[in-house]
């Protein structure tokens, strides 16, 4: 049960559902309430295709270019780092995803799916959350659950954006957004210290 949390709080720092609101009520300003709701759909449905397929095929692909599961995973977790540092100090998920929408012209597809949603640090941790050595079949099913109720959650917060944003506002989104980044980062070092580990594990010293 504390594992299958853990993956769902790394998830949703990766994500950052709420970091989405603004994003999402800036690209859908002078939309209807129909198209809003298929837009946040369809934002969800595309951002779960991505996220399943490198749950699917990422560690296929690392094998069959001979690069072993530890090496990407402290690369992953290095990337994950700056991608937390980002989030800590550069601009916040809102302001950043914000700035793009002038050059969006279907907007479910860029900025809401990607990169708001399937970020590099949610393909990343899809990936490393289903590690086949590490992980069992039913194990990496959790994950994907996991995974699956973060992006449930962020379709309900792109819903229910404009009640939310009263309440938290930009100001309360970029807050937020900043703590999962610290969250994040904490994760990230750990990735990096258990691939390191494994690596000189396979790989001993001399």
């Amino acid at each position: 049960m504390n594992e299958l949390l853990a993956t769902f709080v790394f998830f949703f720092a990766v994500i950052d559902p709420i970091g989405t609101i603004p994003v999402f009520i800036a690209v859908t300003t002078g939309f209807t309430e129909k198209e809003k709701r298929r837009i946040a759909l369809k934002a969800a449905l595309i951002s779960a295709m991505v996220l399943l397929f490198f749950i699917a095929v990422g560690e296929l692909i690392l094998n069959a270019i001979n690069i072993p599961l530890s090496a990407f995973q402290i690369a992953g977790g290095i990337v994950l780092f700056i991608f937390a540092m980002t989030m800590i100090f550069g601009k916040s998920k809102p302001e950043e995803e914000k700035a793009m929408i002038s050059s969006v012209t279907e907007t479910a597809v860029f900025p809401l799916a990607m990169p708001s949603i399937a970020s590099p640090g949610a393909m990343l941790a899809a990936v490393l959350l289903t590690e086949n050595s590490k992980f069992n079949i039913w194990e990496q099913l959790q994950s994907s659950i996991a995974m699956l109720a973060v992006l449930g959650i962020t379709f309900l917060f792109m819903l229910g954006a404009s009640k939310i944003h009263k309440y938290i506002g930009d100001s309360g989104a970029s807050i937020i957004s900043r703590v999962m980044g610290l969250i994040l980062a904490s994760v990230a070092v750990n990735s990096v210290l258990h691939g390191i580990d494994i690596y000189f594990q396979i790989r001993p010293i001399g």
